[in-house]
């Protein structure tokens, strides 16, 4: 398995995703947006309750396997394994990182 050298941000959001709503959470920054399935979560509230919601309805674990960084950008290639269907799936998530934390964060198949 390739070792990536995440930022230290992305690489506590995917630790913290294998936890809960709250560890995901303070990964961003207080004003921090997520944008998953079609929907934007703003504020680290919503962010909660979306990590939430999405682990209620599936467990799930998320390997990285790929990193670039374009511009401002982090894109980050992880293998989305879990009870859902169409296991696994490959998805993409796009960080922009400020003062530390996870200012935006876009994910997409």
């Amino acid at each position: 398995m390739k070792v990536l050298n995440l930022p230290d941000p992305i690489a506590a959001y995917f630790d913290a995703d294998k936890r809960d709503g709250h560890a995901v959470a303070r990964c961003f920054t207080s004003d921090g947006r997520v944008t998953d399935e079609g929907q934007t979560h703003v504020g680290r509230a919503a962010i909660e309750g979306w990590k939430t919601a999405a682990s209620a309805q599936f467990a799930y674990l998320t390997e990285p396997i790929a990193l670039e960084k374009v511009g401002r950008h982090y894109r980050v290639t992880g293998r989305v394994t879990g009870t859902f269907p169409g296991s696994p799936v490959e998805l993409r998530y796009q960080f922009m990182l400020e003062r530390g934390r996870i200012a935006s964060l876009v994910i997409t198949p």
